[in-house]
């Protein structure tokens, strides 16, 4: 096809492209590679597909979108200048439409073009432009599909098969001259409806109320209902053929009338320029990257706190798999944040391969072993690792606590929280706060607005809460940035930016000066509770858990000592001096002497009772003390019989009993079979190996460069193959033309042609039937025939290959020297 020759088809518009814009094509529409088109008809094809078109549309951008709705509602094909006019109006609309609006469409209507050719949603000439058919079908007017700019069919459209009686009738009431030739009285109604100063003359003979009616159809929905006996005003209207009849009760505002009373525009609101993203607040960038990395700390301190819960083991799975809402409340409560809160902090464990399920029959989550590879990385490689995982991560914890499409409730950890557009969206919301000047809180209602005009039609249906899934999905995305210290005081910190542009390592060294550093040491107070300025060192903090209980968190943490949490320490092996010595090493003021007394008075005695395993023991040498049980009215549900003077047994389990007699206020120590104190320290349960949960992909992955070039050369060689011209056979010849079957040719034809072939460089067209008895034909160059088979490169491949002479099915000439 010549440069000058306008496109026929869409196969041929994309047979003219080059390598460049064919490839952008395909990293517009991944879909199209799967699997890589045979040739470019089979492109085309696959293009006009309704799947992929709709794909398609979901990406366009507001202002594109409204121009394919436009080509849609304009003839086909339609020349520039009636899109442009589509898109601006006919300028006689008593200045109703803004020369600024109009400069603006005009300015970006060539780049909303260049989109839609890009992705071949339209092709042609600029005076020839059409829309793929599948496209029109979906944007143009039906009753049951109204157009999205409100238009009706148009003339022709509505008066298919009305009877040629009552079209005279329309025109003799139209004040136009009555023809018996349907077509021509269709064609002189449009012509009314489109000429300005007659149509402008009609309507100032119609009824105030009939005005009053076109007012309520003209922006759409274009269709009405009537009764059988219709009022003066609409009758006035369906007489002049304003009002077309689409069924006995119902009838449309015919699309050129329409267009005449919205002064020639398809839309209301042409959108050319995407909103602007406003400024909700100005704030110091240093006090951001300060708020955001308090939070970044915090968060760390949260997930670690969460795991820790469930360091021996953590709730159950349920039989549908997720967290129950019992459990979420308790960790909710423990880590004293609301349930939703909670719900992101444990999918985001998740996300980060934190938190898996163990695997077991009895099924529970635990920590996996990355989590202590984690714990042992600086505070800002652990904050990056977060952020990274929340960043690509489909799981949408703000989905816990709503129902599904079957009206099953969703819980944190379930199968039903994966969305696809999720990392989008986050991705989309952080890009326009890095537009923004550091330090600057964007307007949440302005972001959006602008995210709606980049894809209005991704999550255009609303959700029973009333919003569209975007829409959600960034509102989650402000708040969970705050949580993760993503963004700080509403604004985009400085190691976000670094993180989005540069990577982890760059992010890391911006966040680690602004990270507290860890303390070595408490302040003991004489009301027996420790307070922690600050972070603790990690060996610091892990024996402070064990001898203390947390009784407050903040920027300070105050741990308050009991016996129950200083026999917790003793019961994990260590002894009254190792504990002494513990606190005056890590203390900055003087132990108190309360605290001293209470370790060596719970010290004194812990393990003067001795429990193990008979059904159950206790065992003390004191008989007194076991007199003192025996005879006390709680300890009747554990069925105690005196074996011997310091042995009393029990039917209740060693567990159950170390317990009981704790709660009575002893302090017993369990021993083992050989007599020897047991140390209970705090297990940490791991479940094996796991990986992160992998995202649920959008659609086709974007191709990367060397796929997209491997793939256009594929396509080009096939399209080759397909279109290249074959010589004519001679008379009585058993070979086809290019558009029949396989060519059909005797073995000693088909090795003498390829034979020739070979000797002199040229290609020549084969039928092949493979293997496994797959027919395909395919121009080739043979290099070398021998020992029964041909090596020749493949056009249609691409490449060098080898064919069996035996599976040639036949052989012709190209009418040219075949492809270069």
């Amino acid at each position: 096809m010549g440069t000058t020759t306008p496109p026929r088809t869409l196969a041929e518009a994309l047979r003219a492209r080059g390598d460049e814009s064919l490839a952008g094509l395909l990293r517009a529409r991944p879909d199209l590679l799967n699997p890589v088109p045979n040739d470019i008809t089979q492109l085309a094809t696959r293009a006009g597909t309704r799947a992929s078109v709709v794909r398609a549309l979901e990406h366009l951008d507001r202002f594109a979108l409204q121009t394919a709705e436009a080509l849609a509602v304009a003839p086909d094909p339609a020349p520039y200048a009636t899109l442009l006019s589509l898109l601006t109006g006919d300028g006689l609309d008593d200045g109703e439409q803004r020369d600024d609006v109009g400069a603006a469409v005009t300015a970006a209507l060539p780049g909303a073009l260049a989109t839609l050719r890009e992705q071949a949603l339209v092709w042609g000439e600029d005076e020839r432009l059409r829309l793929v058919r599948t496209a029109r079908e979906l944007l143009a007017p039906s009753p049951q599909h109204p157009s999205p700019t409100g238009l009706g069919p148009t003339v022709a459209e509505a008066t298919a098969g009305m009877s040629p009686g009552r079209l005279q009738e329309i025109l003799v009431a139209s004040g136009l001259p009555a023809t018996h030739d349907p077509v021509s009285a269709v064609a002189a109604l449009s012509a009314l409806f489109t000429d300005r100063t007659r149509m402008a003359e009609l309507l100032d003979t119609a009824p105030v109320e009939a005005l009053s009616v076109l007012d309520r159809l003209v922006w759409g929905p274009p269709y009405g209902e009537v009764t059988p006996n219709p009022t003066p005003p609409v009758k006035w209207l369906r007489d002049r053929g304003l009002l077309l009849p689409v069924s006995t009760r119902t009838v449309v505002l015919p699309r050129e009338a329409a267009l005449h009373l919205r002064a020639g525009r398809a839309h209301r609101v042409p959108e050319p320029v995407p909103p602007v993203v406003a400024s909700a607040a100005e704030r110091d960038p240093q006090a951001v990257d300060r708020a955001a990395a308090g939070q970044a700390f915090t968060a760390l301190s949260t997930v670690e706190e969460l795991l820790k819960l469930w360091n021996g083991g953590g709730p159950a799975i349920l039989r549908a798999g997720g967290l129950s809402v019992r459990e979420l409340k308790r960790v909710a409560a423990a880590l004293e944040v609301t349930e939703p809160i909670a719900a992101f902090w444990v999918e985001l464990a998740y996300a980060a391969g934190l938190l898996a399920s163990d695997g077991e029959s009895d099924e529970r989550y635990a920590p996996t072993p990355a989590y202590d590879e984690w714990l042992d990385l600086p505070a800002q490689d652990r904050w990056t690792h977060l952020a990274t995982a929340w960043l690509p991560a489909t799981r949408v914890p703000g989905l816990v606590g709503g129902q599904d499409a079957k009206g099953r409730a969703l819980s944190a950890l379930g199968p039903e929280l994966d969305r696809s557009a999720a990392p989008d969206v986050r991705r989309r919301v952080l890009s326009l706060f890095a537009e923004l000047p550091p330090g600057t809180a964007p307007d949440p209602e302005t972001l959006l607005r602008r995210l709606r005009w980049e894809r209005p039609l991704r999550g255009s249906v609303p959700s029973a809460e009333g919003t569209d899934l975007r829409s959600r999905l960034a509102l989650w995305t402000l708040n969970e940035a705050e949580l993760l210290g993503i963004t700080g005081r509403g604004a985009l910190s400085s190691q976000t930016r670094a993180l989005l542009n540069e990577g982890e390592e760059a992010a890391a060294a911006l966040l680690a000066p602004l990270l507290p550093e860890p303390l070595d040491h408490v302040l003991l107070q004489a009301d027996l509770t420790a307070v922690a300025p600050g972070p603790l060192e990690r060996p610091l903090a892990e024996t402070l858990s064990v001898l203390a209980d947390v009784e407050s968190k903040g920027g300070a943490t105050v741990y308050r000592f009991t016996p129950g949490s200083v026999r917790r320490a003793l019961d994990a092996g260590q002894a009254a001096a190792d504990l002494h010595a513990f606190l005056a090493a890590h203390s900055r003021t003087p132990v108190p002497q309360p605290l001293s007394y209470l370790i060596d008075d719970v010290a004194r005695r812990h393990g003067h009772l001795r429990i193990g395993a008979a059904s159950a023991y206790v065992r003390c040498d004191d008989e007194a003390v076991l007199n003192e049980i025996l005879a006390d009215r709680r300890s009747t549900g554990l069925r105690l019989r005196r074996l011997a003077p310091t042995v009393l047994a029990s039917q209740a389990d060693p567990g159950s009993l170390l317990e009981a007699l704790r709660e009575m206020g002893y302090a017993p120590a369990a021993e083992s079979a050989e007599g020897d104190v047991l140390i209970t320290r705090a297990g940490a349960r791991r479940t094996p190996p796991r990986t992160p949960p992998t995202p649920v992909p959008e659609g086709p992955p974007t191709p990367d460069e060397t796929l997209l070039g491997a793939a256009v050369r594929a396509i080009r060689a096939g399209d080759t193959a397909a279109t290249v011209v074959r010589k004519e056979p001679a008379e009585g010849a058993t070979g086809t033309h290019a558009s029949g079957p396989l060519p059909r040719t005797t073995s000693a034809e088909t090795l003498a042609t390829v034979q020739a072939a070979a000797m002199t460089g040229t290609a020549v067209w084969i039928g092949y039937v493979n293997a496994e008895g797959a027919a395909s034909q395919r121009v080739i160059a043979p290099v070398r025939v021998e020992g029964g088979f041909v090596t020749a490169y493949d056009h249609t491949a691409d490449e060098v290959r080898t064919f069996a002479l035996h599976r040639i099915t036949g052989v012709a000439e190209l009418a040219e020297d075949g492809p270069g």
